[in-house]
Parts: C-alpha cells; structure tokens; sequence
C-alpha cells in the first residue's frame, strides 16, 4: 500500500513541469497533482486563496482511497496552499493520515513584511516582495517550439535549469495555438491575481494551531527566501529544515537532488506526525 504525496505546483509553472522530481518520487508514493491551479473556474483565484484551498482540500479527499499516509507537497504557491489545506483537513474524517507537509521554498511572510504587501494591494508596492508588475509583461506567444527554447535559454534563472526540464516547460509551459503557434499555457493573468491575492497573516497564524508537522527545504540561494525572512518559518518548522543548492527554482535546476530531499524530510515528518496525533486536539481558534 502505497502512501499517498500530493504535489501542488509554483505559480505560473504547471505540474508536468516537474515530471523528472515526481517521476524519482513515484517508486515510493503514489503521486497526484492539479496540473494548472487558479485555472478552474469552480475554484476562481480570490484574496485569501479559500477557494484554491478548497480545491486541494477535495483533490486529496478524492484521491485518498486507501492510503495509509498522506503527504501535502509543495512549492513556493503549492507550498502555501499545502499548509492551508492542511489545516482544513484537520476538521475532516482524514486528519488521522495527513502526517506532513513539505514546503519547497515557501517561506512565511509575517510582519513588517505582511504589513508591505497588505499596503502593496493598493499602493503596487508588493512589487518589492513579489514579480507582480513583471507577471504582466511576460511574453505569451512564440512562433515555434523553437523560439520558446531560445526565448527562455537566454534569461538566466531558465539557463540553469536541467536542460530535461527545461524541455518539459517548453512542451507543457506553452501550448499549441489555433495556427501552430506555441503561447503561454499559464494564464499570466491568473498568475498576477493569485499573487496579488496572497494570504499573509493567515499563513503566519497557523504556528500554534497546526496539529500536522511540517518541514521546509530552501534554496541556498532564494532570493525569495531572503526578501521574505526565515523567522517566522523558522518558528512554523522548527529543525525540521534542509537546504537545497540553487535559487528559489531548486526544484528545476536539480530535480532528482529534490526529490531525494523531500523525500529524506518525509521521513522525518512521519515520527514527528505519530506523536502528534497521540496528542489531544488542541484549539483551533477557527
């Protein structure tokens, strides 16, 4: 019996992007993933994510069958969204095999920092935490898979991505046109609206109420990560904390030494979930 990891993906980057990371995964968890979020309109993009929530919340309550353990991953979006549902499927009959949550570089912004991007929302300042005005300049329409390649090989962060995955984005990153023109498959504006509508408090807040352990690997070189500050992550996840060489996409750039780390924090995780749930529930405060 298979233990059940269910993946939600980064913004603006669908899950077949990671293929090679849950294909060295798969031998050990049966793996399910949304494939584009913000995407389906029973689940539209709103402040707070309570609907994207919802949506991981009925995937993992759909795909549970008999799993006997249940693992939310995610990065950077997927990450956050992991963490909210797992606190939503603590109320439901599957609490007892939720044992853990991954975040790949999702660290929690909290403070000065939340206060920013509250203020941004109207000011356009989260700009400074978040690439809201670049999401809207992206390029969106390419004449060929050709150029897609080339487009993306010559911005750094692409070029040092696993040259296999970068593959994987053009062919699932873009989609064929009506003409056999390749253009974004990622709406760019859904991705601006899930940023502009992150949760910040929400997030921050779940410290004391989380009955579910949870682990964080971070790129040693996460621009991300050093905007955001690592203290109230830190407070959330404890020693249950590992870096991964590369930016804030070390799930791109080194794909298979992810999937070994995620898998090396799963099995951490689950001693820790075995003694927290032999604890009494604790209040919620929701």
């Amino acid at each position: 019996m298979q233990d059940l990891l269910l993946f939600s993906h980064a913004n603006g980057f669908p899950a077949p992007v990671y293929r090679l990371m849950l294909e060295a995964l798969s031998a050990r968890y049966r793996i399910v993933r949304p494939e584009r979020i913000g995407h389906d309109p029973r689940y539209p993009v709103t402040l707070d994510w309570p609907h994207l929530i919802e949506e991981l919340v009925q995937r993992t309550q759909a795909a549970a069958g008999d799993a006997r353990r249940i693992f939310l991953v995610g990065h950077s979006l997927g990450g956050y969204l992991s963490l909210l549902a797992s606190h939503r499927l603590a109320g439901t009959a599957l609490a007892a095999r939720v044992a853990g949550v991954v975040m790949l570089d999702s660290p929690l912004i909290a403070g000065w920092r939340a206060r920013l991007v509250q203020l941004g929302r109207r000011t356009g300042l989260d700009n400074l935490v978040m690439p809201t005005r670049a999401t809207l300049q992206r390029r969106r329409h390419w004449p060929d898979r050709d150029a897609v390649r080339a487009h993306f090989l010559a911005k750094p962060a692409f070029a040092r991505w696993d040259a296999r995955v970068l593959e994987d984005y053009v062919e699932h990153g873009t989609r064929a046109g009506a003409d056999g023109a390749r253009e974004l498959s990622f709406e760019r504006e859904i991705e601006y609206r899930i940023y502009r509508s992150l949760p910040t408090t929400s997030l921050s807040g779940l410290t004391a109420q989380l009955r579910t352990p949870v682990g964080f690997l971070a790129g040693t070189r996460s621009r991300e990560l050093r905007n955001a500050g690592d203290a109230a992550t830190r407070r959330l996840v404890g020693d249950r904390w590992a870096w991964v060489e590369g930016s804030h996409l070390f799930p791109m750039e080194r794909p298979l030494d992810t999937a070994q780390a995620i898998e090396a924090m799963l099995e951490r995780l689950a001693p820790a979930a075995a003694e927290t749930l032999a604890e009494p529930l604790r209040p919620t405060g929701t």
